[in-house]
């Protein structure tokens, strides 16, 4: 693994996330949730999950680095949720929704990791886990062990 490159690659769609362009932003931070480990990704994220302009951007964002089904996208998506309004939380939710209801084991396990985060030292992620758990309690997946 090159970390630089990787670095590189986080600036170059950090950037992006600042366009005008609502189309530009959510590609961004679709793309960059694949970086969402490395501490340069976190606060670029964060901005494209609360952007200010279009709600596609937060969709698509949360809906990247739901995908990763990781403790570091859920707690990004966990520290925006802690703050979003209601209008972003909407949604937030609805990402959550698609990623979380198909398979009950992807479901499950991320119950877990919310449950571990409302522990956490981070206020912030440690509210907005409990709040994700709120969601994720919520949904009763399409596709169950037989």
């Amino acid at each position: 693994m090159d970390s630089d490159l990787r670095r590189a690659v986080v600036v170059t769609l950090g950037e992006l996330g600042r366009s005008d362009d609502w189309r530009d932003r959510a590609d961004a931070g679709h793309s960059l949730a694949a970086f969402a480990e490395m501490p340069e990704a976190v606060a670029p994220l964060l901005d494209l999950v609360l952007d200010r302009s279009d709600t596609f951007v937060t969709r698509r964002t949360s809906e990247g680095l739901l995908r990763r089904k990781d403790r570091v996208g859920l707690a990004i998506v966990a520290s925006a949720l802690a703050v979003a309004n209601d209008n972003h939380a909407d949604y937030i939710h609805t990402a959550i929704v698609d990623v979380f209801s198909i398979f009950s084991g992807d479901l499950d396990e991320a119950l877990r990791l919310c449950e571990e985060m409302s522990g956490d030292t981070d206020d912030r992620v440690a509210r907005g886990a409990r709040r994700l758990h709120e969601t994720l309690a919520e949904i009763d997946p399409v596709l169950r062990p037989s």
